[in-house]
């Protein structure tokens, strides 16, 4: 499990899993899960865009990454949101789609633009990744206060000469950059699991900004490092894990918070017991 070989597939891993839970805090605090699943979509079609041009995969999928963060947040503001998400989404599956018809790409390496190949991340990858991850976590640290209280409060941001929108748009490329960095490693489908389902988790369990970050590592961190020691340990898809360990870890955030909050509540007196 520690062998030579494998050493590539704990450094990438635990690249994106610092990487995605910092962004994915933001993704759920903003209530922007259906955007962070639709770039990773964008960079499918990229990848496959890319791979049929002979193009090295992380060019195209930095740019449709970065198209489609641009497209939703410029066209969102005139449109509803939602809507504007929902049809970048479908357009760039579909065009995924159309790019694969053209290829003569094997199905592995089809298969892996969806759901990664973490365990065959070569080590000319690992610095590309190490260098997307840094500025990523670079734009989060600069853009910290201004997105957290747009986040938050956008009405009291508004008062203080924030604009909103341009906060909105500057996250949306943030979380291109988080994108380019991970859908290499773990797939499109899979950056969604792991810049999601940790902050959700984070989230249950406390409501301090900070801590919820660091926390979300921390969740990531043991998610991708379980999976990878499971994958080994099976010989079964790594992504699987993932997914599974992320909505496990999800349900046990969620149900703690619950039976937290039941023996806070105060309890109502019973007719002739004393309020007191």
């Amino acid at each position: 499990m520690f062998a030579d070989y494998m050493l590539n597939a704990w450094v990438v891993a635990t690249i994106v899993a610092v990487v995605a839970p910092v962004v994915g805090f933001f993704v759920v605090l903003r209530g922007s899960a259906f955007v962070a699943h639709a770039v990773p979509e964008a960079a499918f079609a990229g990848a496959a865009g890319a791979s049929l041009l002979g193009l090295n995969t992380i060019f195209g999928i930095g740019a449709f990454a970065l198209g489609a963060s641009l497209g939703i947040g410029m066209l969102g503001r005139r449109g509803r949101h939602d809507v504007v998400t929902a049809l970048a989404l479908v357009m760039m599956l579909g065009a995924g789609s159309l790019f694969l018809s053209w290829s003569t790409e094997y199905a592995p390496e089809i298969y892996s633009l969806l759901f990664g190949e973490v365990l065959g991340v070569s080590g000319n990858e690992i610095g590309l990744t190490a260098l997307l991850g840094a500025l990523c976590l670079g734009a989060i640290a600069v853009l910290y206060r201004p997105l957290l209280l747009t986040s938050v409060a956008p009405e009291l941001a508004a008062a203080r000469g924030i604009r909103n929108h341009r906060i909105d748009i500057a996250f949306l490329v943030v979380v291109a950059l988080a994108t380019t960095t991970a859908v290499p490693v773990v797939g499109a489908l899979l950056m969604f699991s792991l810049m999601v389902g940790p902050a959700a988790t984070a989230r249950c369990l406390t409501d301090r900004p900070l801590h919820a970050v660091v926390l979300s590592v921390v969740i990531a961190l043991l998610t991708a490092w379980a999976s990878i020691a499971a994958a080994y340990q099976t010989n079964w898809p790594v992504g699987f894990f993932v997914t599974a360990f992320a909505f496990a870890g999800y349900l046990l955030a969620h149900g703690a918070r619950w039976i937290r909050n039941a023996y806070s509540r105060p309890r109502t007196p019973l007719a002739g017991e004393s309020a007191a």
